[in-house]
């Protein structure tokens, strides 16, 4: 697949809850970690960790919001029960993204949902386990971006293998000054 994804929690206060999401974000190849303003001591993650994350991938420790850094071209993408949020299932994922939940009782702060370019729920009826929705966002984009083969009519697996990838023709883009 091509781009990346990291995904982070905001004041998190409980552990084991964002070990596992660190944990998962691991196991669906996310490329960064991070945590804002944590409630534990980060080391305290590992409880739940079991893939030693910290030590596989970048773990980012942000004081506050205002600290929080992005790579140049990645979308925040906030995951929150809002009324204007976008429901997961029609949402498209960016190609570069950092997703973030908040707190296991409470919401994302309004300071960090200002900072978001997308905010998106998963529509359930109420909220759910933070570390089960973040592995949610994660296998959403997994299933949205990269390739699989068609889902048979039939229940079942795959009745047909996957297609050959076909590539088009070479596109070409003229240079800017910001190329060089």
């Amino acid at each position: 697949m091509r781009g990346y994804f990291g995904i982070g929690v905001e004041g998190t206060s409980k552990a084991a809850n964002a070990g596992a999401v660190m944990r998962t974000a691991h196991a669906f190849g996310a490329s960064f970690v991070f945590a804002i303003a944590p409630e534990t001591d980060v080391s305290a993650f590992r409880i739940a960790d079991t893939s030693d994350t910290a030590k596989n991938l970048p773990l980012y420790t942000y004081p506050d919001v205002a600290a929080l850094t992005l790579p140049k071209g990645c979308s925040l993408v906030g995951v929150e029960l809002m009324d204007n949020s976008v429901e997961l299932p029609s949402f498209r994922h960016p190609r570069r993204a950092a997703y973030v939940l908040g707190p296991e009782r409470g919401g994302l702060s309004p300071a960090l949902v200002a900072r978001c370019d997308h905010v998106v729920k998963i529509p359930t009826r109420f909220s759910i386990n933070l570390s089960l929705a973040a592995a949610l966002v994660m296998y959403d984009r997994l299933i949205s971006l990269e390739r699989f083969a068609p889902r048979p009519e039939m229940p079942g697996g795959p009745a047909e293998p996957m297609p050959p990838h076909i590539h088009g023709a070479p596109q070409f883009r003229q240079r800017t000054k910001n190329d060089s």
